[in-house]
């Protein structure tokens, strides 16, 4: 990698999805929450602030994929040390399979929700590592919640795609908070407001992230949930799913250290893909060679089939399986098994269903080189599509992450359980610093649009705008190719199909293709640059 060619021809654009900065950098993917990361850096905020700041103001203008009914893990480096933050949500005590055998239950309604973790991921992280005042934090959430924010074209389309889901609701709570009156979906431009949502904030502010678990808040719930026949109790609540820290995973890619997401998260199979591709020629990785993508579908396919064949949940096995998974001898072995044409050993059929699961995610760097990688969710688009009652914040429905048929496997269903995760935040190290800080949403794809990133960063050298907005590619493991249509180079589209991938074309800058949000602390200069991926609403920014 050509390190000044990457941080050299870093260009910041009109639309801030670039942007440089000296003070430090916050990307996410919405201009407001941008915004708010921006603002407890100018009032001498580190980056744990910034972080919680951005967090809580994405919960109210991006609630198609996070908020105060979701799950947030993150990476993070603080003074020197780095930990990964498990803020996974827990099920509930009343959560049993005969309970949940309908599909349905498990997508939709009241039933289909996990303990939410965000307020306690986040008040915790604020709590041990937060340099300003609780309050001030919350502000810019609570002011875009009671004077609201516009709705964006993405934001149009999502609720227009989930208006039936919506409808499925008996109660209607999800569209009477989320659609417009008549139960339609609001119009490009238009101020979106919530004051149910900015009392609980508000109250939130005032009596600390407690107040969200334990009292008139978590009563309220509790009566929503027996009113609509769901699972989730006060008592569940009064436990607060408080996170933990975990080691990070990491393992080396062409000398840089990576360190990212241990179970219940994803990390393992992105430092999987990262070291089978070690064993490429990076020239080759980082070229555009019909062939390169190839090796990276089946890359992806065979890193994704591992996760499969290992389940792994440190609150219930040792921490064994992974040393195998990510051994240089395995990751040889699995590279060196990529023929010229697609492997019939692998299954060449996908599970039912399509996984269209959506998340946000966010990266902070403060200029004392404190760095947060944040990913949060509250599962499919609009979560659960059920609302809380006079709170205004969408359910998850994470219950469709765990496992109903085998009392084996580590993530079956039981009381206080945690979801399977795909989320993989990331920070990669130059000379022991923080370098650079990612994360994805989308689900399955996120170790995919991460690993394309990092290849155009570190084997491509191009500079992070270049590498986020490149055109990507994501291969299930029964080899279902999905591309950019008119983005993707025809000799390429052409050579896979005849080496017999099932070709799925998608819209240019696809949403289903992930969406990378990155800051990188410059090693050439001095500064930071950032940038939010072109595929959603996001923007870069830092104080000057």
């Amino acid at each position: 990698m050509r390190i000044r060619r990457v941080e050299g021809d870093f260009r910041s654009t009109s639309d801030s999805r670039c942007a440089e900065a000296t003070g430090g950098m916050v990307a996410s993917a919405f201009p407001d929450a941008t915004a708010a990361g921006v603002e407890m850096l100018a009032q001498g905020g580190n980056a744990i602030d910034a972080a919680c700041a951005v967090g809580f103001a994405l919960g109210v203008c991006e609630p198609q994929a996070s908020g105060l009914g979701g799950q947030s893990t993150g990476l993070v480096h603080f003074e020197g040390r780095t930990f990964a933050v498990d803020g996974s949500s827990r099920a509930p005590s009343l959560a049993h399979k005969t309970r949940l055998e309908k599909a349905r239950r498990r997508r939709l309604g009241y039933r289909a929700t996990t303990v939410p973790s965000t307020p306690a991921a986040c008040g915790w992280l604020h709590r041990h590592y937060g340099r300003l005042d609780w309050a001030t934090v919350l502000e810019p959430a609570v002011r875009l919640a009671r004077q609201g924010y516009r709705i964006t074209q993405l934001q149009h389309d999502l609720q227009v795609r989930e208006c039936d889901n919506f409808e499925a609701i008996p109660s209607g709570s999800g569209a009477r908070y989320f659609l417009s009156d008549g139960g339609k979906p609001h119009p490009v431009g238009s101020c979106f407001r919530q004051p149910d949502l900015a009392g609980v904030l508000e109250l939130m502010a005032s009596n600390g992230v407690e107040a969200f678990y334990q009292g008139d808040i978590a009563q309220q719930i509790d009566a929503d949930m027996v009113a609509n026949d769901g699972l989730l109790r006060a008592d569940d609540l009064a436990l607060i799913p408080w996170p933990i820290e975990r080691p990070p995973v990491s393992r080396r890619y062409r000398g840089y250290l990576v360190k990212t997401m241990p179970p219940p998260g994803a990390g393992r199979t992105l430092l999987l893909v990262l070291l089978m591709l070690n064993y490429l020629q990076s020239k080759f990785v980082g070229g555009q060679e019909p062939p390169r993508y190839h090796f990276l579908a089946e890359t992806f396919r065979k890193a994704f089939m591992q996760r499969q064949d290992r389940p792994f949940d440190p609150n219930t096995y040792p921490q064994i399986q992974h040393k195998r998974m990510l051994s240089k001898s395995f990751a040889r072995e699995q590279a060196s098994s990529i023929a010229k044409g697609m492997d019939v050993h692998l299954p060449l059929e996908d599970a039912p269903g399509e996984d269209v699961g959506e998340t946000t995610h966010f990266s902070v760097m403060d200029k004392d080189g404190n760095t947060v990688a944040m990913t949060q969710s509250i599962e499919l688009a609009y979560g659960s599509k059920a609302a809380a009652d006079g709170l205004g914040f969408l359910y998850n429905n994470y219950m469709m992450a765990f496992e109903l048929d085998n009392p084996a496997h580590p993530y079956y269903l039981r009381p206080n359980a945690v979801p399977w995760s795909t989320a993989a935040p990331t920070i990669v190290f130059r000379r022991k610093q923080p370098w650079l800080a990612a994360g994805s949403p989308g689900s399955e794809r996120i170790f995919s649009a991460l690993a394309q990133f990092f290849v155009n960063v570190v084997d491509g050298s191009a500079p992070i705008s270049e590498a986020a907005a490149a055109p990507r590619i994501h291969c299930s493991t029964g080899g279902r190719l999905s591309y950019e249509e008119r983005r993707a180079p025809a000799d390429v589209v052409a050579y896979l199909e005849q080496l017999g991938y099932r070709l799925t074309p998608r819209e240019p800058y696809a949403f289903y293709l992930g969406c990378v949000q990155a800051v990188l602390k410059r090693q050439t200069d001095e500064g930071f640059q950032g940038v939010a991926d072109p595929r959603r609403d996001g923007t870069a920014a830092g104080p000057q």
